[in-house]
């Protein structure tokens, strides 16, 4: 079982690699909807091309539909990645108002909240876990964790109850995905159908939005010009991410997931922050106790989810 709180914990490492990239792109295209369009279809295009080369993923995907045709899956369920697509225009719209510190405490707490529920409901398929006091004193000791690592980064200026509220909303989408996403992977028996389908769903969903927007808005679509090479890792990051974190939350819940990969998140951003960091970045005293405040939520958290029914 350790395996897969590893496992968990990397996938919030990819989840660091992955924003830093996608916000750099975003900065040097100077549009944020467009730079998540370029991440979810270069991200596409890498899970095709494994699709193209691994049968196993094309017999996992088929698995899919065929369970939604047999009434196993509902048919709303596979539409997973659309949550993600929103959650990242909901970003979009959210963080130059929030600010970046914001946004991020705000909308890991309402995945964390979320992640009790679906857990609760069994929406994963795999049972259901009781809501006890460990699992809450895990969630909010989490939630304090990412608050004590961002900050030095708060600005109160920024604070809005209305943008607030928008980012923990857009949070519960993320923490209702990867349970609908272990619930699909229980029957593609693949992880990279699952991101297949998901990035299919998120990167039309994405360009609909972009459809909608450029009828209202002097916006050209798709500002794309000479850029890094790197600009197209950021989506190859996610086809992987998604991939791990349907085969862990099977596992081990989608609270415990999210407990250790906001920890892993956090070991990622201090690694970038020392690896390769930004003009003027200083390594912060707050983002080492967060990391530590977060895995004090693990240990509270300890084997609850062996209360799962």
């Amino acid at each position: 079982m350790f395996r897969l709180e590893l496992l968990s914990a990397f996938s919030g490492v990819l989840i660091a690699v992955q924003s830093r990239i996608n916000g750099e792109l975003s900065a040097r295209m100077n549009d944020s909807l467009e730079a998540a369009i370029v991440s979810f279809s270069t991200g596409l295009t890498f899970v095709c091309l494994i699709a193209l080369f691994r049968k196993d993923v094309r017999v996992g995907f088929s698995q899919i539909f065929k369970s939604v045709s047999l009434k196993q899956l509902p048919k709303w369920r596979i539409g997973a990645g659309v949550l993600g697509a929103s959650f990242v225009a909901m970003q979009t719209h959210v963080v130059p108002i929030s600010g970046v510190a914001l946004f991020t405490v705000a909308s890991l707490a309402g995945q964390t909240a979320i992640s009790l529920w679906v857990d609760h409901v069994g929406l994963i398929g795999t049972g259901r876990s009781i809501i006890t006091k460990r699992r809450v004193i895990a969630a909010v000791v989490t939630v304090l964790a990412v608050v004590v690592s961002a900050w030095n980064r708060f600005s109160m200026s920024d604070f809005s109850i209305l943008t607030i509220g928008l980012a923990v909303f857009a949070g519960t989408w993320v923490g209702v995905q990867r349970a609908l996403n272990g619930q699909i992977n229980s029957y593609s028996k693949q992880s990279f159908a699952t991101s297949l389908l998901n990035f299919i769903t998120g990167t039309s969903f994405l360009l609909i939005l972009l459809l909608i927007r450029s009828f209202f808005t002097d916006h050209s679509i798709m500002n794309i010009t000479t850029g890094p090479w790197w600009m197209f890792l950021g989506g190859t990051i996610g086809v992987f991410y998604i991939a791990l974190s349907a085969v862990a939350v099977q596992h081990v819940g989608v609270l415990e997931f999210t407990l250790f990969s906001v920890g892993g998140m956090l070991i990622g951003s201090l690694l970038i922050d020392i690896i390769v960091p930004t003009q003027g970045t200083v390594i912060s005293g707050y983002l080492i106790a967060g990391i530590l405040l977060t895995y004090l939520g693990v240990i509270a958290n300890g084997q609850s989810r062996f209360s799962r029914k």
